[in-house]
């Protein structure tokens, strides 16, 4: 068992601190938008379909700029990256904003300014992930990973509770637009403040082998693999996010502020699982804990689908969290620590394709399930195919089953 100062190590460092920060701003910002689009959507259109559409819209980009952000993030100053990027989250918000005062009930505004936040972030998440072994030493790492999916965790809990309240106080979403635009401002100047300087990374010229090295190092690493490819399916057939607006209006009868606090459930659970993850490090049967603590995801999915009282519904969100976080931390602790330097943005990029594609295609997923099979059944079938994928990963994933511990050999922070 670490001990305390030993798990909170890497607060240690000024630029981890302002590093955390901006991670912590941002989130709120960018889920504050993620629940006023969704609620602003279904208000004007009463569509799942539609519903399902804006994950595809944040999708996209994720995967068709993958080879090109993985290579920014490896080629140019990571912070130099990351701060042009919530530059631009600062205009997406402030067009947020414009569409919803003036679009009025057209839909596909709203779509093409989602396209261009889901453009910004494709090219931040990469050189923001990479960038977390430059601004600590190796052996604080584990730490850094663990406290940074707590601050997310917080972030997460407290931005969509956030917009829901401002979205039901000022009965509209134009004031939570521009509170993300605030936020974004604040969070910018952050990373201007950073004194980290990556330079470039990758020394070598740009041909197919280095387009491709990411994917390949994925594809050579089967633990890596397993893992990330165990919660992109867990999470696309399971994940309930983007219909959560139709439980609180329909079902659940809760309003903008109830599906704040829904959405704002499963992080609590993740954040408070991800506290007890740094101060009680992983140790033993890492691979087997993680397998259970999907099969609980689903289990929980199911749940919550089938319940009809708000405080069954909020427990069993808040178990989702917990659940996933577990599968959350070894998958970028093992992202991080085994991937050399050069690469970790090419690295990082895939993985955020596999996240885009569990969360954002999951949205999609579910949109077009409850389309043909109603909202209720779509979450309930979702969360039973989450834990037959748990069941034919420990099958043909045996690697998954046989690790122990996170504490590999780290192969370059350089």
């Amino acid at each position: 068992m670490s001990a305390p100062a030993s798990a909170r190590a890497a607060f240690a460092h000024a630029d981890f601190r302002l590093y955390m920060g901006v991670r912590f701003l941002g989130t709120i910002a960018g889920l504050m938008i993620s629940v006023a689009v969704g609620w602003e959507v279904y208000e004007r259109t009463r569509s799942t379909f539609d519903l399902g559409l804006l994950g595809l819209f944040q999708f996209l980009p994720a995967i068709g700029l993958s080879l090109l952000t993985g290579h920014v993030a490896d080629r140019f100053d990571r912070r130099a990256v990351v701060g042009l990027c919530y530059g631009a989250l600062i205009l997406v918000a402030v067009l947020l904003y414009l569409q919803s005062r003036f679009a009025g009930d057209a839909i596909w505004p709203m779509y093409a300014v989602i396209t261009l936040f889901a453009i910004a972030r494709a090219f931040a998440q990469p050189a923001a992930q990479a960038l977390v072994p430059d601004l600590v030493p190796a052996e604080h790492l584990p730490s850094a990973v663990a406290w940074g999916s707590t601050v997310w965790e917080a972030a997460a809990v407290s931005g969509p509770a956030l917009g829901g309240w401002i979205y039901g106080l000022a009965k509209g979403a134009g004031s939570v637009y521009l509170a993300s635009a605030a936020l974004y401002v604040v969070a910018t100047c952050l990373v201007a403040g950073m004194k980290v300087r990556t330079g470039r990374m990758e020394k070598k010229a740009v041909s197919l082998e280095t387009l491709f090295a990411g994917v390949v190092y994925v594809w050579r690493k089967k633990i890596i693999l397993g893992s990330i490819s165990l919660d992109l399916f867990a999470v696309l057939f399971g994940g309930a996010t983007a219909l959560l607006p139709v439980f609180a209006h329909d079902i659940l009868k809760a309003g903008p502020q109830g599906l704040g606090v829904l959405r704002s459930a499963p992080s609590i659970g993740a954040g408070v699982v991800a506290i007890a993850i740094a101060y009680f490090p992983l140790k033993r049967h890492v691979g087997a804990i993680m397998l259970w603590c999907v099969a609980v995801f689903g289990i929980a999915t199911v749940v919550f689908g089938l319940s009809r009282n708000f405080t069954v519904s909020l427990v069993a969100l808040i178990v989702v969290g917990a659940s996933d976080m577990v599968s959350v931390v070894v998958r970028q602790t093992l992202v991080q620590v085994a991937t050399p330097g050069a690469m970790r943005g090419r690295v990082s990029a895939v993985n955020q394709v596999f996240i885009g594609a569990s969360n954002e295609l999951g949205e999609m997923e579910s949109g077009l399930t409850a389309s043909w099979l109603g909202t209720v059944p779509a979450v309930v079938y979702g969360g039973l195919a989450a834990i037959a994928v748990v069941a034919l990963y420990a099958w043909r994933f045996p690697e998954i089953r046989r690790v122990e511990t996170l504490d590999l050999p780290h192969e370059d922070t350089a």
